[in-house]
């Protein structure tokens, strides 16, 4: 039988209920038993003994609030009864670490069919990249992206034009009656299977997975800061691995000029070899700008479709973690899966970036131990420390991170939610720390200052170059991203079946007692090596769920 309560680390005061618990059962744990006054959730956590007012609240063996409320034992612990509290840190208490890697004889010289570029990197995508350098090129870009998607295969069913359609006709026909006793529309999305060659059928460039149109509101009127990172931000998309060519559109007048990006990636990637095609509006009319545009680019893609795949490595593979949606079981099954899988790959000789600082609140000091590099620790605790200040100052600290969704679910506190969320960066030492839009390129586990917020993650994790990005949910976001396959791992097996249409793996037999964490963790590396080599597709690029959203190094959890 399932168990139905866990203690997640030896020293913690709190027992997570897996099951709902009803107000007066006894839990037998431990060889201890405790009786409920109050109903207990699953995903929620009731405290091991009595907390007075100011008392320490413990999990995964670190400080995660305080109580404000006497607390009896086998009570819950709610946001009335405790608030956020973390331990502080620093370089002066920095202790000795020391990491034992994964067994890995089962996936040494496996490999994975990819795209090898001229500066050994290697995509687990083909994609050509359509950018605007400045706003006032979004409505071109999105132009060009209707006129390309529908002509080469790249554009979205017309499911809901159908639909629309369908109505319109009743409408005109006088018959609205029938169109109000219509059954729900059928989702024929879910009769379309998730392999990639059914998904390029009626494409004419089998060997180029997409034409991806970048779209944003920066690139003047703001300041130079912000488009000195838009730049650095556009050049990473650019140089990532799953990136074949570029066309960059400029009205030519903005902060962010041709130059400026041309020089960004080049300082990037000194080896960069890819086409680059640069086209300025100022310089002629419209018409003369995007024909000449649509005729580069469909030659570029000719170009990169004579690439094919090859075999590589899983050292390169460079796989963000991320996590969005987070409940109380994200800290227990899908990101210690993570974690895991994180392990594996460092120890393969692969690259993981971990992002999302606002949700390392609380657990800095085991990543500052894990950093050898007194330099890459200081940085660490400079960049949490200025960011954690920043957000202070306009009345918005880390604490206020825990959304509404995260709180019902069982995430109290951001120390409890953020000592969860560090678990998908495994037990591996910190081999570098990058802050937003820095080019990960150290194997090993990477540190990448970015908001909590999912998109403004992801975004800068494709720039940092990951060639795919696992997205653990409990609640459930369709959350893509344009150059980089997002896969979301369930933390439940109830969130799996009902969202299937974006989920892609489920790590709820963990919380089941189904599977091991390493068990999960080894299915979840057999699903990226297909996914990796096209083999399937995640459910956020079958949506065509490509979200981009720059961070402007405002303050945003």
């Amino acid at each position: 039988m399932p168990a139905r309560v866990l203690k997640v680390h030896p020293a913690d005061n709190v027992i997570v209920a897996l099951r709902n618990l009803a107000a007066g059962e006894q839990i037998e744990f431990d060889n201890a038993l405790y009786e409920l006054p109050y109903a207990v959730g699953a995903k929620h956590k009731f405290v091991t003994e009595d907390r007075q007012p100011g008392d320490p609240i413990t999990m995964y063996g670190v400080l995660v609030g305080k109580a404000t409320q006497p607390i009896r034992r086998g009570e819950p612990i709610t946001t009335f009864n405790l608030k956020h509290e973390a331990d502080t840190y620093g370089l002066d208490k920095k202790q000795s670490y020391a990491w034992q890697p994964p067994d890995v004889s089962t996936w040494e010289g496996r490999t994975f069919m990819g795209y090898h570029r001229a500066d050994g990197s290697v995509g687990t995508r083909n994609y050509w990249l359509v950018v605007p350098l400045v706003f006032c090129e979004n409505r071109n870009v999105l132009i060009l992206k209707d006129a390309f998607e529908r002509e080469l295969g790249y554009a979205q069913p017309e499911t809901y034009r159908v639909q629309v359609h369908e109505l319109l006709s009743l409408y005109k026909a006088g018959e609205m009656d029938i169109a109000k006793k219509m059954q729900p529309f059928v989702d024929e999305s879910q009769n379309q299977t998730l392999n990639s060659s059914r998904h390029q059928a009626n494409r004419p460039f089998k060997n180029v997975d997409g034409i991806k149109f970048l779209t944003h509101e920066m690139g003047c009127g703001g300041t130079r800061q912000d488009s000195g990172y838009l730049c650095s931000l556009l050049a990473g998309f650019i140089n990532n691995p799953n990136v074949a060519g570029a066309t960059i559109l400029s009205l030519g007048c903005q902060h962010l000029q041709t130059d400026m990006i041309s020089a960004e990636i080049k300082r990037q990637n000194p080896k960069f070899d890819k086409p680059l095609l640069l086209f300025e509006q100022q310089a002629g009319t419209e018409y003369a700008l995007m024909s000449e545009a649509v005729k580069q680019t469909f030659l570029g893609l000719v170009d990169i479709n004579k690439l094919e795949r090859k075999p590589a490595p899983l050292s390169a593979l460079t796989v963000g973690l991320k996590c969005g949606g987070s409940d109380g079981f994200s800290g227990i099954s899908a990101n210690p899966a993570l974690g895991q899988l994180s392990d594996i790959l460092v120890t393969l000789g692969g690259k993981t970036v971990l992002a999302e600082f606002p949700e390392l609140n609380g657990v800095e000091q085991e990543l500052i131990n894990r950093t050898d590099d007194t330099d890459k620790a200081q940085k660490f605790i400079t960049l949490m420390g200025d960011y954690s200040a920043q957000a202070e100052a306009v009345g918005s600290g880390f604490d206020m991170n825990p959304s509404p969704g995260n709180i019902k679910d069982g995430l109290i506190t951001d120390a409890i939610k953020s000592a969860g969320a560090a678990k998908k960066g495994g037990t591996a030492p910190v081999a570098d720390v990058l802050d937003y839009a820095e080019p990960a390129t150290k194997p090993g586990l990477n540190l990448l200052c970015t908001p909590g917020n999912d998109v403004e993650a992801t975004t800068g994790m494709a720039g940092s170059g990951t060639n795919v990005i696992l997205f653990t949910t409990g609640l459930g976001t369709p959350t893509g991203n344009p150059v980089c396959p997002v896969v979301k791992v369930s933390t439940n097996t109830i969130l799996k079946n009902r969202m299937p249409d974006v989920i892609d793996f489920d790590s709820g037999p963990i919380i089941d007692g189904e599977q091991s964490i390493e068990q999960n963790a080894n299915a979840m590396l057999e699903y990226i090596i297909k996914l990796a080599s096209g083999e399937v597709i995640t459910q956020a690029e079958r949506l065509g769920q490509d979200d981009f959203i720059p961070w402007k190094r405002g303050v945003s959890l």
